[in-house]
């Protein structure tokens, strides 16, 4: 008995909706994780999703990906979302009552337990996303995110409705859609059997709090450069103290700030910012003497 998913098996989730699903969305796998992204381009889904491994996993139905377009919701017959903003100023602003209309209608089904079915909303005002946060929402049943656009969403909707922020890093794009498809694939790769193999997600940068060793493969010599010899050695032992040793150099030359929490969460002290402390304690003393 194989425990792959089968769309034979009839495992179709069913739930109820205040708009009727547009034609020619996929049914929903039950049981198996889900991203329900909200967004007034539904139809940039599901863009690079849906090619390689991650496509390859959704046509298989190891995940789900439901985008629901916004205007669904909006009580016009323009189907507007935005208006201006209150106090003046430049651009739109996302109406809270359509938006709510909409969270309300995809969050009825998910768990009460916003650990089990986070509801995050795509800002740089957000706390950074991290490769931590990607496995606490594979570990979760599904999340639904929230694509903002103009000058973003009414404040109020993110309070009422507890609207979690998260960023993808200290810069401004057009819109929360190419955010929501990185965190997604972060998050998808590490859903068991989307990979193929284990080993790769556990091995790769930042799953130890560490980046990733250099990676060679053949030809044995290239342009005068050769891949170093302990990995030809055949000594895995060797193999792995060598790709530790330079995982931990390169944290310490690109990401100090990596190193340090690396070193904090090993309960270890950074030499190099003990002597900084050691110093600066020095000059303190130095100038207190000479008062």
């Amino acid at each position: 008995m194989t425990d792959k998913p089968n769309r034979s098996h009839g495992r179709v989730a069913v739930r109820p909706t205040l708009v009727p699903r547009p034609l020619g969305q996929a049914d929903e796998v039950a049981g198996v994780w889900t991203a329900r992204v909200l967004t007034i381009f539904p139809g940039m889904f599901p863009g690079p999703l849906g090619e390689s491994l991650t496509g390859t996993a959704l046509k298989n139905g190891l995940w789900n990906l439901q985008p629901v377009d916004i205007r669904r919701y909006a009580r016009d017959k323009h189907r507007s979302v935005d208006d201006t903003p209150a106090g003046g100023g430049p651009g739109m602003v996302m109406k809270p009552d359509v938006v709510a209309t909409a969270i309300d209608d995809v969050m009825q089904a998910a768990p009460e337990d916003r650990g089990a079915w986070p509801l995050i909303y795509l800002s740089p005002r957000g706390k950074p996303f991290d490769q931590a946060m990607a496995e606490r929402f594979a570990n979760a049943q599904g999340i639904t995110m929230l694509c903002g656009r103009f000058e973003g969403v009414d404040e109020r909707v993110l309070e009422s409705r507890r609207v979690v922020e998260v960023s993808l890093g200290d810069f401004v794009m057009t819109g929360g859609e190419i955010a929501a498809m990185a965190l997604i694939d972060a998050t998808v790769r590490l859903i068991p059997r989307v990979l193929g193999n284990a080993d790769s997600a556990v091995e790769e940068s930042f799953s130890e709090g560490l980046l990733e060793a250099p990676q060679y493969t053949k030809p044995q010599l290239w342009e005068g450069r050769a891949i170093p010899e302990v990995l030809l050695s055949g000594h895995h032992a060797r193999i792995a103290e060598w790709r530790a040793e330079q995982s931990e150099r390169l944290t310490k030359e690109r990401r100090p700030d990596l190193w340090r929490a690396h070193l904090a969460k090993a309960g270890a002290a950074d030499p190099v910012e003990d002597q900084e402390r050691s110093d600066a304690h020095t000059i303190a003393a130095k100038g207190e003497n000479k008062d």
